[in-house]
């Protein structure tokens, strides 16, 4: 009973990642969820649901949360991922920031290239500015700079 269990957990199990490509060439990748900084530039793999984290490119003017700066809000688990990318005050265009999934709903994903660009929150309420993936265990390619880049991650 107690291999059928431990099987069973692990085909249950999942799994995402997020990578960073900074083309930029200054600033700081940043990933947080909950207060704790998750990564800073290296690839960051949880084994379980990453809900509820939020990332951008500290360049020195972005507060702890992204304050100033480009945020991507992301949550990745099975069933249903998302992620979209926020100017919503305090938050403000700081640097070209996108997302692009992989690893499931590959071409999925959207960018930021200059202020005020309409694939950004810019109100709570647009929530039809997320972009979603159903796909298990999916990942999250984050980039600053070029969109070309997106969906190859490494």
């Amino acid at each position: 009973m107690a291999v059928i269990a431990a099987t069973l957990g692990h085909a249950l199990a999942e799994t995402h990642t997020v990578h960073f490509a900074n083309n930029c060439g200054f600033g700081t990748p940043t990933l947080i969820q909950g207060g704790t900084v998750l990564s800073t530039g290296r690839d960051y793999t949880r084994n379980g649901a990453l809900l509820g984290a939020i990332a951008y490119l500290q360049t020195g003017g972005c507060g702890f949360n992204g304050e100033g700066c480009t945020l991507v809000e992301l949550s990745l688990t099975n069933g249903f991922s998302s992620a979209d990318i926020s100017l919503i005050p305090p938050h403000a265009f700081s640097v070209t920031s996108g997302f692009g999934f992989y690893n499931g709903c590959d071409g999925a994903g959207t960018d930021c290239k200059q202020p005020n660009c309409p694939e950004a929150f810019e109100h709570p309420d647009e929530t039809f500015k997320q972009v979603g993936c159903s796909a298990p265990n999916c990942n999250l390619a984050i980039l600053f700079a070029s969109r070309e880049e997106f969906y190859s991650p490494v």
